[in-house]
């Protein structure tokens, strides 16, 4: 009988299911808002600390499920990626990266729930594995080298992604 007991699935009540679609819309809303750099073609994007607040409201299973929703509805031709574009085309690079970096972030913040620091730590590495993602898919996309790729496309967004992590 125990073991029955231990292998119930947790369900998600209506409170944590709304939440995460609001969630999910309001990545919808800011995800697609960008603002250009003249030395790259890598628009700056909301995308990540509307993910760094989920993990914190959310936890890191239902900030995945959210994200995963909105990579859902843009991979449909929804325009809620950066840039106001969608479709199937679009789910590469830093899009893909986001999905670690939630994972990075969720993991640390549901860990130690109480340590600033390590929250920080977490939402630092998932974000240089989202770099490496994006990297690899620029250089790709552009013909570039991965130090050339890493100059344009991660090196000009450190000091932002740096203050959203604090914020």
């Amino acid at each position: 009988m125990e073991r029955s007991a231990s292998l119930k699935k947790e369900k998600m009540t209506t409170t944590q299911m709304t939440v995460t679609a609001l969630m999910t819309a309001v990545l919808c809303i800011f995800g697609p808002m960008v603002l250009p750099i003249p030395v790259s073609p890598v628009p700056i994007s909301l995308t990540n600390l509307v993910l760094y607040f989920m993990v914190y409201i959310l936890g890191m299973k239902a900030s995945l499920m959210s994200f995963c929703l909105y990579l859902l509805l843009g991979a449909v031709g929804l325009p809620v990626f950066s840039g106001f574009a969608g479709g199937l085309g679009k789910l590469a690079g830093y899009l893909l990266g986001f999905v670690f970096m939630t994972l990075a972030a969720g993991f640390m913040v549901e860990r130690f729930p109480d340590h600033a620091v390590l929250h920080g730590i977490g939402m630092a590495a998932g974000t240089a594995v989202c770099y490496l993602f994006g990297t690899v898919w620029l250089a790709e996309q552009m013909s570039l080298t991965f130090t050339e790729a890493l100059g344009i496309g991660v090196i000009p967004y450190l000091p932002g992604d740096g203050a959203k992590i604090l914020l």
